[in-house]
């Protein structure tokens, strides 16, 4: 346990006091979700802090003379600030104020991105780096007063990105709008600035991705988010999105009285669709992705009703074509085509089956143990 002692904030309201590591007391309305689970301030901490796999992290930790393995003390670095919430930590003694230690510059944001050795030139200053998570290389930028992320990627990981953003758009589900912007792939900040919050279902669930798990927690929350997560996982399900983690989709909060307000928008599906390159068939009777989704329904009659009574809407060929116009990639465009209408078809024939004896039973069986 790191021996820290202070408060943990949102915006300048105290919502907790930390000592030695340990949480003393606590505002559960507005305490992060992962606190009010677990209370372990430590691992919240090393959640916040950027994944030291990626080699330009390693070369950021090095132009900023940050001298620590340790993610837990790389968060403190910038008093656990990130860009996407309101959430940051005041050791014993400071006077400072979140105007104080909130992000308004990055200098180090090409470093971050693709290794620029430009860098190393800049003298150390904060930077939303150090809590910028994720595998992939990327940064945040400020525009205009608004932060972007961008991106690094393949260009098949850059078109499935684009593609389901565009579709999902098409189909009036709530998407975070990508867009190619000097060679990378961008969004903008989703969390508007203060008004929201995000917390990902790590929070709630750890790493444990199965549909199933998430959906009991969603569902006990709220109904209506729980629809909102059933569409995601039907266009993961036809768009084969193979990497739909705990970490990637989330809640939004309102920043001042801590009410989950709804699922965050859709975002994240750049290792979906031809990313890693294009499936062996375009028939989906057989696919794994769409196997993980025949097995929830099949698990989850209240899930399987909720699903037929979204009358979710239909991708047609038009959809597809107008997304195809709207990205500067060349790709198969039958395959994909296929490959989208043929998994619309069987996922629409799994919803719309009835539960056999068997899947009632296990039904059953699974809420009494």
């Amino acid at each position: 346990m790191i021996s820290i002692t202070g408060e943990l904030l949102s915006e300048d309201k105290v919502i907790a006091t930390v000592k030695k590591g340990e949480i003393t007391d606590c505002d559960d309305t507005l305490l992060p979700l992962y606190l009010k689970r677990t209370k372990d301030f430590e691992g919240w901490l090393a959640s916040r802090a950027i994944d030291t796999h990626r080699t330009n992290s390693r070369l950021l930790k090095k132009a900023l003379r940050l001298h620590t393995a340790d993610d837990a003390q790389i968060a403190l670095a910038v008093n656990a600030a990130t860009i996407t919430d309101r959430y940051w930590f005041r050791p014993e003694g400071s006077n400072a104020t979140f105007e104080d230690i909130r992000f308004k510059e990055n200098y180090f944001d090409s470093l971050a991105l693709r290794g620029d050795p430009n860098g190393f030139s800049h003298k150390p200053s904060r930077t939303p780096e150090l809590t910028n998570t994720g595998s992939y290389e990327k940064c945040w930028r400020l525009i205009d007063g608004a932060w972007w992320m961008y991106k690094s990627g393949n260009q098949n990981e850059y078109f499935s990105e684009l593609f389901i953003c565009r579709l999902g758009e098409k189909l009036g589900f709530d998407m975070v709008h990508y867009e190619l912007h000097d060679g990378y792939i961008r969004s903008k900040n989703f969390t508007d600035g203060t008004s929201y919050i995000f917390e990902p279902m790590s929070a709630l669930v750890g790493e444990n991705d199965d549909y199933g798990v998430c959906f009991d927690e969603i569902y006990a929350i709220s109904p209506q988010l729980a629809e909102q997560y059933l569409k995601i996982i039907w266009l993961d399900s036809i768009c084969y999105n193979m990497d739909r983690h705990t970490e990637n989709f989330g809640f939004l909060r309102d920043a001042h009285t801590g009410e989950i307000i709804s699922m965050a928008p859709n975002y994240d599906n750049n290792i979906a669709l031809i990313s890693r390159g294009y499936p062996n068939s375009s028939n989906r009777e057989h696919d794994g992705i769409v196997g993980f989704f025949r097995d929830f329904v099949q698990s989850k009659p209240t899930a399987r009703s909720m699903l037929q009574d979204l009358q979710l809407p239909e991708i047609t060929d038009e959809m597809i074509d107008e997304s195809f116009a709207e990205i500067p990639i060349e790709i198969n465009r039958n395959f994909v085509k296929a490959f989208i209408l043929n998994g619309q078809c069987v996922v629409r024939e799994i919803i719309s089956e009835e539960p056999s004896e068997d899947e009632t039973e296990q039904d059953s069986f699974d809420l009494t143990l």
